[in-house]
């Protein structure tokens, strides 16, 4: 059995270790696919020794052909020791519900529990607005362990990013989130709404946060982990910085100065994309009043304006993420792909 270092080891290399020395041998000659992904902080690499106190230990997704799902799993059940590097096999955060850590499952039954639709097929424009930015993360990372059935390779290729046209959509939508804010800084702080200015300035950061991550071609995770991945982009240092800069600022007019610095800077980065032709990176005025911004609806105008009538005529709402933060509506997929789907029609 594998030998751990003393202290927290990651979920990820818990479980790949889990799979090599104990799941696969008891499956033996069973065609399948194993794997690490979906809910789970250890799947996006964020688990610490806190995650460990539920729903956490050595975990592997077991995917087999139609039928043989439910024998494998209860000559599971009666092999799997009660330890695993220290861990227990079986946990849960109800213990009325304790249970071990191996799914056995048929790939196309788990994906749509999760998704909505079957990834290994066509993916339509409905589909990806309509699934969370937090489950396509969760599909697309962690690891595969083995892929004896050739299903998650497949699947998770063609999950991997937003098709081109797609991309560009929701990349303009993302702008006009910015573009709907970037003024209210400013107009909270002449009223005297200090903390109204604070509260739109940390709304302005998140937005930011999520179109850099959403360049980068990274899928925004929710609200906890957020702003873990976007320090893992590489080269996001010293834009992090001014975003901390911003929310600890005194007043809105230094606020809106660690504001314009990091607008240029995104705007330096989409420019780099070459999605469009490059644009003026510079803050300006917002018509008459005495607010800087950047402008951020020509850069969604600039991007609608490289993508095809199909896409164009698309609800400027863009994905459910981005027009809707209800944890109820984005944890269900037939919640989120009916939202999406009601909005497909064009303002």
């Amino acid at each position: 059995m594998s030998d751990f270092a003393p202290g927290f080891v990651p979920g990820l290399q818990l479980s790949r270790a889990f799979y090599a020395e104990v799941v696969r041998p008891l499956i033996g000659e069973v065609p399948h696919g194993a794997a690490l992904i979906g809910p789970g902080s250890e799947v996006l690499a964020f688990d610490t020794e806190r995650s460990a106190d539920h729903d956490w230990g050595p975990r592997v997704l077991v995917f087999v052909e139609p039928g043989q799902a439910e024998p494998l799993s209860a000559r599971l059940q009666d092999a799997l020791p009660e330890r695993f590097g220290g861990y227990p096999t079986a946990f849960g955060s109800d213990r009325n519900r304790v249970r071990h850590g191996v799914v056995v499952t048929g790939f196309g039954e788990w994906a749509r529990s999760r998704l909505g639709f079957d990834p290994r097929g066509e993916i339509t424009t409905a589909d990806w607005l309509g699934v969370s930015w937090q489950r396509l993360a969760e599909m697309t990372s962690g690891e595969v362990f083995h892929d004896g059935l050739g299903d998650l390779a497949a699947a998770r290729a063609n999950l991997r990013w937003y098709p081109d046209q797609v991309w560009r959509h929701i990349l303009a939508c993302q702008w006009r989130r910015v573009a709907e804010l970037e003024s209210f800084p400013g107009r909270c702080g002449e009223v005297g709404d200090d903390l109204g200015s604070l509260l739109v300035t940390a709304r302005l950061v998140e937005e930011l946060m999520r179109l850099c991550l959403l360049m980068r071609r990274r899928y925004p995770p929710y609200a906890k982990w957020l702003g873990s991945a976007f320090a893992r982009l590489g080269g996001s240092a010293e834009l992090g910085e001014t975003f901390a800069a911003a929310l600890a600022a005194r007043g809105w007019r230094e606020r809106e100065e660690h504001l314009c610095r990091a607008y240029e800077r995104v705007a330096g980065l989409h420019n780099r994309l070459g999605l469009t032709e490059p644009l003026e990176p510079s803050v300006r005025g917002y018509f008459d009043r005495p607010f800087r911004v950047i402008g951020g609806g020509r850069f969604a105008d600039a991007l609608l304006g490289t993508v095809g009538p199909g896409v164009r005529g698309l609800s400027p709402a863009g994905s459910v993420d981005q027009f809707c933060d209800s944890v109820t509506v984005l944890g269900d997929h037939d919640r989120s792909l009916a939202v999406t789907r009601a909005l497909r029609a064009p303002a």
